[in-house]
Formats: C-alpha cells, sequence, structure tokens
C-alpha cells in the first residue's frame, strides 16, 4: 500500500516521492533537476527510482 502512495506522489510532487524513498540522496537532487528541467522526466525517474527500491 505505501508503494502506491509513493507511486502518486511521485506522479503528482515527483522529488516528494524520491524523498520517501531515498532521503537526501544525489538521486533526490538529480530528480530535482528533472523536475524543473521537464515535469515528465522527474515522474519517469521517480517512478523508476520507487520501483527499483521496492522490489
Amino acid at each position: 500500500m505505501s508503494n502506491l502512495i509513493r507511486i502518486l506522489l511521485a506522479i503528482l510532487l515527483p522529488p516528494v516521492g524520491v524523498f520517501l524513498t531515498v532521503g537526501f540522496g544525489g538521486q533526490f537532487w538529480l530528480n530535482i533537476l528533472l523536475t524543473i528541467f521537464g515535469y515528465i522526466p522527474g515522474i519517469v525517474h521517480a517512478v523508476w527510482i520507487i520501483a527499483r527500491r521496492t522490489r
């Protein structure tokens, strides 16, 4: 159930979904940059991070 919430947050605010998964690491800052450059790349990266970490 928490994965579903993280993915929904990642769609609305991608950095929040990444933060809840990995914290303030390099992936979080990369996601902020991707979200600034384009909202869709930020979403794709966030969902990928959440899916990779929750296996």
